[in-house]
């Protein structure tokens, strides 16, 4: 198959590789747009939880504090209660007291019977005791109905003590079994909101480890488009034109300033840039030219002169330089082998090197230079036309 094919051929194979990863790469970008978007719903989603959490701590709180205060109030009626029990205990003992006396009085109002006051005073006892019982007697008449309506007073505030005190216990607990239910329903709602909040968590962060993943997945994609792009456009760029002639030594003994615009490329080939263009993946510039030819191509010496380097140099590869008078030298890089040594004198289209790609060049040809006084020149300037 002709070259022409083979390169036309893998121009159409990566034509549609590089659409089908454009494709590709859209559709991921697409994906990622909406994947940020979900995740922007779930933290909003997550912020909401966060503010229904909050008020339902809120609300939990407020529920501790009432059942505190409950808490305090039921410790007080309590208190309350003992004062009112001891109370009662002591009005108890008073009626207690007061029904022994009243009872002794009836008791010995029943033994003396029904007699008169008249008649205590003329029977046949003692005065002394006559008088005794006589105000005994009135002593019992005077305050046997005080000590009744005493009692009955004094019994009836014992109930009513009692009952309210039982009430107040009653609605306290009453109130408090309230409050812990009513604890009990928020702590449920809470747990319930904190699962979900752990649950929308969860989600956020799967959701960012799968965006992340994503987004790594469209750097890969996108430096694999961005490669494929460049070689495609490779061949625009990097086939400006086809140098078919070589040097020769018809110029040799004049200046080599004279020799601009008769000069002749080292080695057949395509030449790849033009001097000054930015190089691709740098930025760098092109200081001089490239021309891709096969591997072991013979390189050429532009015009006469003396070899001052023969080496391998990081970037260039096998590189050699010839000095060609008054600070003018020409430079060949990037070759397979180098055939002559510092110190050669050349003369022009002699035999120096064999092109190859050495230096870490991806394409088989020679980096090629022209420098004045260790400044860059185009060397497209100095060809013949």
């Amino acid at each position: 198959m002709p070259l022409a094919c083979c390169a036309l051929l893998c121009a159409l194979l990566a034509g549609h590789a590089h659409a089908g990863k454009q494709e590709e790469l859209d559709n991921l970008r697409r994906r990622i747009a909406a994947m940020q978007h979900d995740l922007g719903k779930t933290s909003e989603s997550k912020s909401e939880a966060a503010d229904a959490l909050r008020e339902s701590e809120r609300a939990i709180s407020d529920s501790n504090r009432e059942l505190a205060t409950l808490s305090e109030r039921q410790r007080e009626a309590d208190r309350k209660l003992l004062k009112l029990q001891a109370e009662a205990q002591r009005l108890s003992n008073h009626i207690a007291g007061q029904q022994s006396r009243l009872g002794e009085l009836l008791y010995r109002q029943y033994l003396d019977g029904r007699q008169d006051y008249l008649k205590l005073l003329l029977n046949d006892r003692d005065p002394n005791q006559a008088a005794r019982n006589l105000t005994y007697y009135q002593y019992i008449a005077r305050n046997r109905a005080a000590w009744l309506a005493s009692m009955r007073d004094n019994l009836e505030a014992l109930d009513a003590v009692s009952r309210a005190t039982r009430e107040q216990r009653e609605q306290l607990a009453a109130l408090r079994d309230e409050q812990m239910a009513q604890k009990k329903t928020l702590e449920k709602e809470q747990r319930a909101r904190q699962k979900m909040l752990g649950n929308i968590s969860q989600q956020l962060r799967q959701q960012r480890r799968e965006i992340g993943r994503m987004q790594r997945n469209e750097q890969q994609l996108a430096q694999l488009v961005e490669k494929i792009a460049k070689m495609l456009a490779r061949p625009k760029s990097r086939s400006l034109f086809r140098n078919d002639d070589l040097p020769d030594s018809r110029f040799d003994g004049k200046p080599f300033a004279q020799l601009k615009g008769k000069l002749t490329l080292p080695v057949t080939g395509t030449v790849t840039n033009r001097f000054g263009e930015t190089r691709p993946d740098s930025t760098m510039r092109w200081k001089g030219l490239f021309l891709r030819t096969s591997a072991g191509q013979s390189v050429k010496a532009i015009a006469a002169g003396r070899v001052v380097f023969a080496d391998w140099l990081r970037g260039f590869g096998n590189l050699i330089i010839l000095d060609h008078g008054k600070g003018y030298m020409s430079l060949y890089g990037n070759n397979e082998t180098l055939y002559k040594q510092v110190g050669d004198v050349l003369r022009g289209g002699d035999t120096l090197a064999a092109a190859g790609n050495s230096g870490g060049n991806e394409d088989y040809g020679l980096y090629f230079e022209l420098r004045h006084e260790s400044h860059p020149l185009d060397p497209l300037t100095w060809l013949a036309k």
